[in-house]
């Protein structure tokens, strides 16, 4: 397996500028203009609707544990209060982030800053990082959202589906926010007007952080840890399992969203947890359509697109062997086929971009 250096200030990002990676044209399915209009059309309705239901079941459930507290009858609301909590508020964050859940702004940006603060991400940080990601969708050195590296980090990704390794760095990155502001490789993508608002942001998350401690300790009970931080943990794998599967064994350092990103049809529940993100190709190729008409855009462009997953089941089942494959060292992805109907891919498959390494694609 050629050897990948993720580091976003690393030989592979220097590579990719080189040969305009950080630049290049981004393959999308043609849409007929008054169809994308109506689909990018922006709505308080469905968010508000949907956050309500969001809060109002996390408040009844938190209610029902402490009520309950500490017999084990208190143990599936709180499981299902920390699923809500460290993996509905992922995609809450996600969404707000682009702004497009809300059409009012300021109903964007108060559920952004909650989300963010639930999932321990530095909402002035990670509204970069995920610009970034958008821009340089799965580009080795230059997209700093890749979740599954070559090889990846199985005992990393197992542990994550408790939170661990990402609640470690984010205290790590906060103390250090806290104290000096962003590092060399946030500020290669953090405009420097918002540097102070890095550090500002981390002060106030270590900050609750802290009073909710001394609360524990004051009050001598896990309750208020139960409450703030400890969800993130136990109920961020929901997250981590659909976000394994947004890129998961697919083709890095192309230009075509098909090729890196998967569309997985998911039950009701789920697509509320997600908010819609199952429709993960579609979303990448017009990211300001709004969560709720994903949909219909996935109706208007699917002749043009890779078959989905029917279920999060028959995609893991698919994407694992892959993963397998390149922890043994093997250079291969997942080729995703394309029916009849669409348009041919212009990728390394066919030779007609420049690329950082070879792969070899695999039923």
């Amino acid at each position: 397996m050629i050897k990948r250096d993720y580091r976003l200030l690393g030989e592979d990002a220097r590579r990719a500028v080189e040969i305009g990676l950080n630049a290049a044209q981004w393959y999308h399915t043609e849409v007929p203009r008054k169809d994308m209009k109506a689909m990018m059309g922006r709505s308080d309705q469905p968010a508000i609707r949907d956050t309500l239901i969001l809060f109002g079941a996390m408040v009844l459930f938190a209610g029902l544990g402490i009520w309950l507290w500490p017999s084990w009858w208190s143990a599936p609301f709180w499981l299902a209060y920390g699923v809500l909590y460290g993996s509905a508020m992922d995609s809450r964050w996600h969404e707000c982030g682009h702004g497009t859940a809300f059409r009012t702004a300021w109903m964007n940006k108060a559920v952004y800053e909650i989300a963010s603060f639930m999932m321990m991400r530095n909402s002035a940080t990670w509204r970069w990082t995920h610009a970034r990601h958008h821009t340089d969708t799965y580009i080795v050195g230059l997209d700093p959202e890749i979740n599954i590296m070559r090889p990846p980090a199985l005992a990393k990704i197992v542990l994550n589906l408790v939170g661990i390794p990402d609640t470690l760095a984010y205290f790590r990155s906060a103390f250090r926010n806290a104290l000096s502001g962003p590092d060399a490789a946030e500020r290669s993508f953090i405009p420097q007007s918002e540097w102070p608002k890095v550090t500002r942001i981390a002060r106030i998350h270590l900050a609750i952080y802290v009073a909710t401690l001394a609360c524990a300790i004051g009050f001598g009970s896990w309750l208020p840890l139960m409450l703030i931080g400890l969800p993130r943990l136990y109920g961020c794998w929901h997250a981590i399992l659909t976000g394994l599967l947004q890129h998961g064994g697919l083709a890095d350092n192309v230009t075509d969203h098909r090729l890196n990103s998967r569309t997985v049809l998911m039950n009701p529940v789920s697509r509320f947890i997600y908010w819609n993100m199952n429709y993960h190709v579609e979303h990448h190729m017009f990211p300001m359509v709004p969560y709720h008409a994903l949909p219909a855009l996935h109706r208007a462009i699917r002749h043009d697109l890779p078959a989905p997953n029917r279920s999060m089941a028959e995609a893991f089942v698919e994407m694992w062997p892959i993963l397998m494959r390149q922890l043994r060292g093997e250079d291969v992805v997942l080729e995703r086929r394309l029916p009849p109907t669409a348009r041919p891919y212009k990728d390394e498959y066919h030779a007609e971009l420049p690329r950082l390494g070879s792969f070899t694609a695999a039923e």
